[in-house]
């Protein structure tokens, strides 16, 4: 499979292009500065600046089965570019795949992104980008997609273990390796397709979990 992974500089995406590569997948990671990124096996930097028009970003698309969307703009950035990045850059991204002709798109949300009674002032503009990238990858385009919402993202050794739910999710946490361990099984597993779920640490194994959906 040939994967393009949009936000491959950030914490997520770093991991999940190695995991990637590890699986025997042809990786294009795509950031901002190629500098950012070694190139390495099966891993190819390229230039992506999600504020370009998306007929531009959809030249990078061409020839590839999946795009990943895990970029953000990062918590000590504004609302203005929250709404850049995260909604603008998100649906441009989707244009731009169907444009190029690809298929498959794997968008990386938040737990509650569908629930504004959950949505805290500060992060407000975070949930709202992200509810609408959502609302428009699954009424607004033909892609086969996928959309994870992970609870409260950490940095700790990943365990492999997840609990998945569709809906109104538990409270909880997950490691950021392991939302990049389901990102990879997500493209490789055709029971996540059209599907929108949240996925916290938990006692089940990913394969299991994803194949459950």
């Amino acid at each position: 499979m040939k994967t393009l992974v949009i936000g491959s500089h950030g914490q997520i995406g770093q991991i999940l292009i190695q995991k990637l590569a590890n699986e025997n997948d042809e990786v294009l990671a795509a950031v901002r500065d190629t500098s950012q990124i070694a190139a390495a096996s099966k891993i190819t930097p390229i230039a992506f600046n999600l504020e370009d028009p998306f007929e531009t970003l959809a030249k990078s698309m061409v020839g590839i089965d999946a795009v990943v969307f895990a970029a953000g703009s990062g918590g000590s950035t504004g609302a203005d570019k929250t709404l850049l990045i995260d909604l603008d850059g998100a649906v441009k991204s989707m244009k731009a795949a169907e444009l190029a002709g690809v298929k498959r798109f794997v968008l990386v949300s938040a737990l509650y992104a569908e629930n504004p009674e959950k949505w805290s002032d500060g992060m407000r503009p975070y949930y709202v980008a992200k509810y609408y990238a959502d609302e428009w990858l699954k009424n607004d385009t033909e892609l086969n997609y996928t959309i994870i919402r992970p609870g409260a993202l950490t940095n700790d050794e990943g365990t492999g273990k997840v609990a998945v739910s569709i809906g109104e999710g538990d409270a909880g946490k997950i490691a950021r390796t392991d939302v990049a361990s389901v990102i990879v099984e997500t493209l490789h597993n055709s029971r996540s397709s059209q599907i929108v779920f949240n996925v916290i640490e938990g006692s089940q194994s990913i394969h299991d979990a994803i194949n459950e959906l």
